[in-house]
């Protein structure tokens, strides 16, 4: 079993920046892509940005630009640079990893953008 856990969420003013963080620990074998997802309040969970092993990336693309996927694969943690916030990316953000095709969540960490 593979346990994830964001950090990193808070308040921000519109045109701010965040940076989440998700560490996984437990039973690693072989930690895959890792990514980052959200779900903002009445609305479907929707992908924000992807990253392989090799250090690929995918991004939804209202965060082209103004979000970064990275990660460290010796700490088997991922990261999320947002910069420019906007009160829409008001959200849960999940942290998501594959190891042998199984697929494990964080329980999520909120971000508001507000003033």
């Amino acid at each position: 079993q593979v346990q994830l856990v964001e950090s990193g969420g808070g308040l921000v003013q519109p045109g701010g920046s965040l940076r989440l963080s998700c560490a996984a620990s437990g039973r690693i074998l072989s930690i895959g892509t890792m990514g980052w997802y959200r779900q903002a309040p009445g609305k479907e969970r929707e992908l924000v940005a992807t990253i392989t092993t090799n250090r690929n990336t995918n991004y939804a693309d209202s965060m082209k630009g103004r979000f970064t996927i990275s990660r460290d694969n010796i700490k088997n943690t991922v990261y999320l640079q947002m910069n420019s916030l906007k009160p829409e990316d008001t959200a849960v953000y999940y942290c998501s990893a594959y190891q042998l095709g199984i697929p494990y969540w964080g329980k999520g960490t909120l971000v508001t953008v507000s003033s």
